[in-house]
């Protein structure tokens, strides 16, 4: 295995934080963006024309593809950013470069807002047009987005002002918790500085002492930050209401799916299938309770390893495992892997003012993905680790593939392969495991499930009752936010979990629901991930369909590529399936205390 990079190296993209090529990039993005509206925005011929229209598009797609707003530039200091929350000059960059990019977006609006209102005469011809089918379902996505789409002056607007109507908002309280530090103990019981992200991992230590300190040390920040977020929350919720009220939408999470390339119907069947199984999560964590010896769980302990399982991973043996893992899958998959991990393309340790969780980013398709993680040597750690990695493979697959109008990644099966390889890495990791631990193993397979499944469902209720609400009253406290929280942790949680008084503020740090209703793709993501789980325990060479879909991108609809793998997540009998399927784990594992 070659030598491991644990800090991402970036000069793929920048020489450094303050390398001048960074003005050229920008300065070479903004002629493109200038170049296409000059040619193009005069041209009425690419609306009635589909030979026209191919060439435009193949222009477009040239200038998605190399630049996708500010190129390099841009991906680098977003990256870099992400390192360091806490740094000005990285935050003044890229804010610089937002501006730059919204602006850059604004030049070319015309293009795509002239096309999503075309005739429904003149739609047809362009979709049956041959030489247009690379970029078919780019167009009837657009076609689909018309309804919603304001004319090209509102939709610049609404650019413009995103960046201090929500994302300065949000990015706010992001950092203010970012910077918080505590003296908690570490898992030797020491007493030590720890970041959110450093704590949270501590929540699931065995020693009851160590996780009651890290919880007692997050309440205080999350409370701390509580009256910010408050004001952050009634900002971008208020901003959603006047947008949505601006495209007509009636429902707050209709765009959502719209975006995602989902009908509401195939969402609505998985909230209300996965809803009805609540008692599964409630079953879970009485069980939890049982073998903990408690009447009922903290808030916190919520994700507390049992067993033997607790035993440390270090950073290589993790690799070593996910390298295996992939290997014995396709050896393409474990080629891709290790070159990521030895070419600086994964920041693996939590730092002070780093972005907090773990993601696989990409911008551009000619751009290498880029993993974050905040790892801390645990079981969970191991398979975060598969996780980001399946989304890397995800990336990978699509820029081999596709065009950069098809590059994408639809929001409902963004999750897909990242859950289908976290579930392979932790069967190998459970191949090292005896009889005797048989219990503990499900029952952290059975965690894995309902924070991503039964949890998401119920962040995703918070959601929907959270901007309901704010409609009614236009304005909510914090106490009515978290009031609203605790209500739907509950409904899943049941009582073997206490919502302490501490617990109320935990929706001041998840991030999801900034991102608004994006929580039903880890529940549809696991769910489908586990079908294909089974298709290629059950057949390995089924890797293969695996493969074809991790290249899709945004091709076709999620609906169609995986009826063509034998999936069918338009009809609600798929979701109970797989809730089922779970619900005999739970038995067995019931059976074994």
């Amino acid at each position: 295995m070659a030598k491991l990079l644990t800090t991402w190296d970036l000069s793929a993209l920048l020489a450094s934080d303050h390398d001048p090529a960074a003005d050229t990039l920008v300065a070479q993005a903004q002629q493109a963006y200038t170049e296409f509206a000059a040619k193009w925005a005069p041209r009425v011929d690419f609306l009635t024309s589909p030979s026209a229209l191919k060439e435009a598009l193949d222009d477009y797609e040239t200038l998605d593809r190399l630049y996708a707003g500010t190129g390099a530039a841009g991906y680098y200091f977003w990256l870099r950013a992400q390192q360091d929350q806490s740094d000005p000059y990285l935050k003044a960059q890229a804010t610089k470069l937002d501006g730059i990019e919204a602006k850059l977006a604004n030049q070319v609006e015309f293009f795509t807002n002239r096309l999503c209102r075309l005739p429904a005469k003149t739609q047809k011809l362009m979709l049956g047009y041959p030489e247009l089918k690379l970029y078919r379902h780019f167009l009837e996505l657009l076609f689909a987005s018309a309804p919603y789409t304001l004319t090209e002056s509102e939709e610049k607007i609404l650019t413009l002002k995103n960046q201090t109507a929500f994302t300065s908002w949000v990015q706010m309280v992001k950092e203010f918790i970012g910077q918080e530090e505590r003296e908690v103990l570490d898992a030797s019981g020491t007493k030590t500085l720890k970041t959110l992200p450093d704590m949270m991992s501590l929540l699931s230590s065995p020693k009851k002492h160590v996780r009651d300190v890290s919880a007692q040390a997050i309440n205080a920040i999350l409370a701390k930050y509580a009256d910010t977020a408050e004001h952050e929350l009634n900002a971008i919720l208020l901003d959603k209401k006047i947008t949505d009220e601006l495209r007509g939408v009636a429902r707050p999470d209709k765009l959502r799916h719209v975006l995602d390339d989902i009908d509401t119907q195939v969402v609505d069947g998985l909230l209300n299938a996965v809803t009805a199984r609540f008692d599964i999560p409630q079953r879970f964590y009485k069980l939890k309770a049982k073998l903990m010896g408690v009447p009922q769980l903290a808030y916190h302990e919520r994700n507390v390893t049992l067993g033997k399982l607790a035993k440390n991973y270090s950073y290589t043996q993790a690799v070593r495992l996910v390298g295996s893992t992939l290997g014995a899958l396709d050896p393409e998959f474990a080629q891709i892997f290790h070159t990521l991990a030895s070419n600086g393309n994964i920041d693996v340790y939590p730092a002070k003012g780093k972005h907090a969780g773990a993601f696989a980013g990409h911008k551009r398709l000619t751009d290498q993905p880029y993993v974050l993680l905040n790892y801390g040597g645990k079981l969970s750690d191991v398979t975060t680790l598969g996780h980001e990695i399946g989304h890397a493979l995800n990336t990978v697959f699509i820029t081999r593939n596709q065009n950069s109008l098809a590059g994408g990644t639809p929001l409902c099966t963004a999750e897909v392969a990242s859950t289908l390889l976290e579930d392979f890495v932790f069967d190998r990791i459970a191949a090292d495991y005896g009889p005797q631990d048989r219990l503990y193993l499900l029952m952290e397979k059975l965690s894995d499930a309902v924070a991503s499944i039964f949890r998401q469902v119920a962040c995703y209720r918070f959601e929907q009752e959270l901007h309901h609400t704010y409609r009614a009253k236009n304005y909510l406290t914090k106490s009515d936010i978290g009031a609203l929280f605790t209500k739907h942790m509950a409904a899943y949680m049941g009582d073997a979990v206490e919502q302490s008084p501490g617990a109320t503020n935990w929706w001041v740090y998840w991030s999801h629901i900034r991102s608004f209703f994006y929580v039903y793709s880890y529940a549809s993501g696991l769910l489908i991930a586990k079908a294909l789980h089974t298709m290629v325990r059950q057949d390995p060479t089924s890797v293969a369909k695996v493969k074809k879909f991790l290249a899709a991108g945004t091709s076709d609809s999620p609906s169609k590529v995986f009826m063509t793998l034998g999936i069918d997540i338009s009809n609600p009998k798929f979701w109970h399936q797989g809730l089922s399927a779970i619900d005999q784990v739970l038995t067995e594992a019931e059976s074994l205390v």
